[in-house]
Parts: C-alpha cells; sequence; structure tokens
C-alpha cells in the first residue's frame, strides 16, 4: 500500500471510529494544504474546504480557488467555501487599542481568526478540523501559530518532510503552479515567505534534522 492510501484509509477510520462524518481543511493555496485535501477527499467521505483571505495576496487566493475547483471535478464528497475575513479581521482592530497592534502579534491573530472560523464550520457538521503541518514545520521547528494553523484535531501529514509532501503532491496530481510556489504563511502585507523568516531552506532545515554534523545543525537548534 502505497504512503496515500495508508494515509487516507487512516483518515477514514479515525472519522469511522469517532462517530464522525466530516473533514474541515482550510485552503491556503500552499502544497501542504493541497495534498491534505486531497487525502482527506480520498477516503470518500465528506469533505469542507475553506478558503479565508484576510488581506490575501490575490495569487494565493486564486491558487486556492483552483485546486478546490480540481478537487471538486474530481470527488464528489467535496464542498467549497469562500469566507473572505478581511472586513472580519478590520473590525477587530477597530476594537483593539493601536497600542497592541504589533506587526507579529497581528499575523498570529490572523491565523487564530481562521482556526476559530474553521472549528465553527466543523461543529456545525459532526466534523473534525484537519492539520497541515508537515514534520519540518510544525513538527520540527515549530513554524507555526499556537491557537492557530496549530490548533487542530488531527495531523495526517505530521511524519512526512517537506520534500515528500512536494513529492506526494506530484503524484496525486496537484497543480505544479502550487507545487512549485514559494512557500508561505500567507500572515504578512509584506508578502515574506517562509525562507526569510526562518532563514534557511526546508531542504536545509531536513538535513540539519537528522545530521547533527550539518552546517545548519546549530541553527536549526536556534529556530
Amino acid at each position: 500500500m502505497k504512503i496515500q492510501d495508508e494515509i487516507s484509509a487512516w483518515l477514514d477510520t479515525y472519522l469511522l471510529k469517532n462517530k464522525l462524518s466530516t473533514f474541515i481543511v482550510g485552503i491556503s493555496g500552499g502544497v501542504d494544504s493541497a495534498v491534505t485535501s486531497t487525502l482527506c477527499a480520498m477516503t470518500g467521505k465528506k469533505t469542507i474546504l475553506i478558503i479565508m483571505p484576510i488581506q490575501q495576496n490575490p495569487d494565493e487566493t486564486s491558487r486556492g480557488e483552483k485546486h478546490c475547483s480540481w478537487l471538486n471535478k474530481k470527488y464528489k464528497n467535496v464542498e467549497t467555501l469562500k469566507m473572505d475575513l478581511t472586513d472580519l479581521y478590520s473590525e477587530y482592530l477597530n476594537v483593539i487599542p493601536e497600542k497592541f497592534h504589533n506587526s507579529l502579534a497581528l499575523a498570529n491573530t490572523r491565523a487564530r481568526i481562521r482556526m476559530s472560523s474553521l472549528y465553527l464550520v466543523a461543529g456545525s457538521s459532526n466534523g473534525i478540523v484537519v492539520g497541515t503541518g508537515n514534520k519540518v514545520e510544525d513538527f520540527g521547528v515549530g513554524f507555526y501559530t499556537k491557537y492557530g494553523d496549530g490548533g487542530v484535531d488531527i495531523s495526517p501529514i505530521a511524519d512526512c518532510t517537506k520534500t515528500q509532501v512536494w513529492e506526494l503532491g506530484k503524484f496525486l496530481g496537484v497543480s505544479e503552479k502550487i507545487i512549485n510556489s514559494e512557500p508561505t504563511d500567507g500572515l504578512w502585507n509584506d508578502g515574506r515567505n517562509d525562507v526569510q523568516q526562518l532563514g534557511m531552506t526546508y531542504e536545509q532545515l531536513e538535513k540539519a534534522m537528522i545530521n547533527k554534523n550539518d552546517q545548519n545543525y546549530k541553527k536549526y537548534l536556534e529556530i
């Protein structure tokens, strides 16, 4: 059995054992959410894909929309929702005193608003929120927002490195535009990507995670 079949079968079993009926996946336009949502769709169980732009780069949103359209055509159990949360976020900032408008805190706030939205849908659909974190980002260097994109029920690609996610995406037929796009969390108005934030590429991080003699190992520990 191939890895995609193993993960999809595990997802199916998890849903049945816990008497649930729906997978809820946030779609970012990146490869992790694309692969995760495809694996959920493969189970045949109801899968709700949610696009939640907040002052988003239009290219990211467009990639996510096209991925959802592709999955909708391929699997009858897939439903897509687009909830533009920009106005909600702006109104939220109007309530919070400006002295607390720290750029990092605001970036994490975007992720937490999205998490709350995912759980609202999940709670109304007898569903669970499916995490899209991989072994390097979430479970290696902890590159996620606590109670934001880190607030999930299950993480089906948690044992996959970023390289493996890219390879899995290609095998599953995920759009090349998604696979070849620069990884980004999409939380910053200046469009900074993951490499700029981490200071290392995912390939470098993967080497450092498994080899203490790698030149980037010490740098990896500092992230």
